[in-house]
């Protein structure tokens, strides 16, 4: 699998398996995703966080900060980039048809 699907992939088991909608998604306005992509990225650097910590900029409960290898740990957050991506072309469209109908 080339890593282009391997996100792709990843990104459909947040949605199917985790039940991460895009309307759930939505309700992350905050930069959240992005914050937890930044925490896995840094996870998969060579310096890794100690285990057991979380870092503290991670955005979520503890028990979601479920770190794993350092290469899926870069697929994860590049997944949730994605899902940030999406997440604020979704607003820029709800924002463009709101001025649409004033």
């Amino acid at each position: 699998m080339d890593v282009i699907e391997e996100i792709r992939a990843e990104r459909q088991r947040q949605r199917l398996d985790e039940g991460w909608t895009p309307e759930h998604d939505d309700t992350h306005d905050q930069g959240q995703m992005a914050l937890a992509a930044g925490c896995y990225a840094l996870n998969a650097a060579p310096e890794r966080f100690a285990d057991g910590i979380v870092p503290i900029f991670w955005p979520w409960a503890r028990e979601w900060w479920k770190p794993k290898s350092r290469r899926r740990d870069l697929v994860r957050a590049a997944a949730l980039i994605v899902a940030e991506i999406e997440r604020m072309d979704r607003a820029t469209v709800e924002r463009m048809a709101e001025k649409m109908n004033q």
